[in-house]
């Protein structure tokens, strides 16, 4: 049974007069994070206080963080990389395509998880395969025509574990299954949900899960982590750094050139991987993150916007069907005589922040919220849709 989680909202620096809606686009770091990176920043002042176990510890610690928070046995299966772009990268440069093959995306799919698979394709050839939904029935109508798509020249399917526009879930233990029957890997960019939704990586097995570090992880910008599988966790990595290779920790010795990495993921790490600031800042975010726990998170977000999922279709706004909406990150499909530009002026008067996609207001609280951030967002819409 999920436990209860009160509003955190003192564990962040949230101005009072604002009403934060949009974790979607960047999560809000909080103040023992902040802390934690100006005390790294502070190291730099006198390099001497920075060790040799400074450029291996937090970084072990981090990784074993996000292991407990995905689900994974250990931090071996983890690697630090700069953003998603650069994991998916890791993942292309040991993907072989070829004439006749495929890669499965999803339409209108964050960019970060597209343009790498575009490039391997036109280097090897192949198709990227774009899967749209279906009219009138975006979440199952969605996952059943990936489904679809998936065949015996599949080599990976690439997609989200939500849809970063408005939140529509995916069936990913479908397509699992799916992919294991054509041989195909599954590539997950789990940056819209990892954080505020749980995942388990040893029961959803994908062989790569990318995510972001500033958004629903609440680290710093250019921090990012990535969970490879056995398909590619001896693969070839991006860069060749010094501190993947075994014997790494003895500064004295690395001139005696190692052709032998350490083993599990630490190649696919990013050079400068030991960053002072950003390692301890996003570290100390998923310190909280595993004390509040995804599924109460999940939980907490619903109860927050139940109230407004109720009540606004009445108004003519579309909403998606609870089982494939994510209750952390949603979208709200404003009717076709109101005006978008009108909606997006009433919630900057009312100083609530959400993101504007096409047609689709997408919100995305999270635990700092609160009733009065409800209600603020409530008022706006209202008054940007002149009911």
């Amino acid at each position: 049974m999920t436990r209860s989680l009160a509003c955190q909202r003192d564990a962040f620096s949230l101005p009072g007069d604002h009403h934060y809606l949009n974790c979607a686009y960047m999560g809000p770091l909080p103040r023992v994070s902040e802390e934690a990176a100006v005390q790294g920043l502070r190291k730099k002042r006198f390099p001497q206080v920075v060790q040799v176990e400074d450029f291996f510890q937090p970084v072990e610690e981090l990784k074993g963080r996000f292991a407990r928070l995905i689900g994974a046995p250990s931090g071996d299966s983890v690697a630090i990389v700069p953003s998603v772009s650069y994991g998916i990268a890791a993942v292309t440069g040991n993907t072989e395509l070829g004439p006749g093959r495929n890669i499965v995306v999803m339409h209108e799919q964050f960019p970060a998880n597209v343009y790498p698979w575009r490039r391997l394709a036109e280097e090897q050839g192949g198709e990227v395969r774009v899967v749209s939904p279906r009219d009138g029935c975006r979440g199952q109508g969605w996952s059943e025509r990936v489904l679809d798509a998936i065949d015996d020249a599949t080599v990976a399917v690439a997609m989200g574990t939500v849809h970063w526009t408005d939140g529509t879930r995916y069936d990913l233990p479908a397509v699992r299954r799916r992919t294991l029957e054509v041989g195909a890997a599954l590539v997950v960019d789990g940056s819209q949900s990892v954080g505020a939704a749980p995942i388990d990586v040893s029961v959803l097995a994908p062989d790569a899960l990318i995510c972001a570090g500033y958004k629903w992880l609440l680290g710093p910008y250019s921090v990012s982590l990535a969970y490879f599988g056995d398909r590619y966790i001896e693969g070839r990595p991006v860069e060749e750094t010094w501190i993947a290779r075994k014997g790494s920790e003895d500064f004295r010795r690395l001139v005696e050139y190692q052709d032998e990495y350490h083993p599990g993921a630490v190649r696919f790490d990013v050079g400068q991987r030991s960053n002072f600031a950003l390692v301890p800042s996003l570290s100390a975010s998923l310190a909280l993150l595993l004390e509040w726990t995804p599924d109460a998170i999940a939980e907490y977000c619903r109860d927050l916007f139940a109230p407004v999922l109720e009540s606004v279709p009445n108004w003519g706004v579309g909403v998606e069907e609870e089982p494939w909406r994510s209750p952390h990150l949603f979208g709200l499909r404003l009717p076709a005589d109101v005006s978008t530009h009108e909606v997006q002026a009433a919630f900057e008067a009312h100083r609530v922040a959400v993101s504007f996609r096409g047609s689709s207001v997408r919100v995305s609280p999270n635990v700092y919220n609160t009733a009065d951030d409800v209600a603020a967002f409530l008022a706006a819409l209202k008054e940007g849709m002149g009911r």
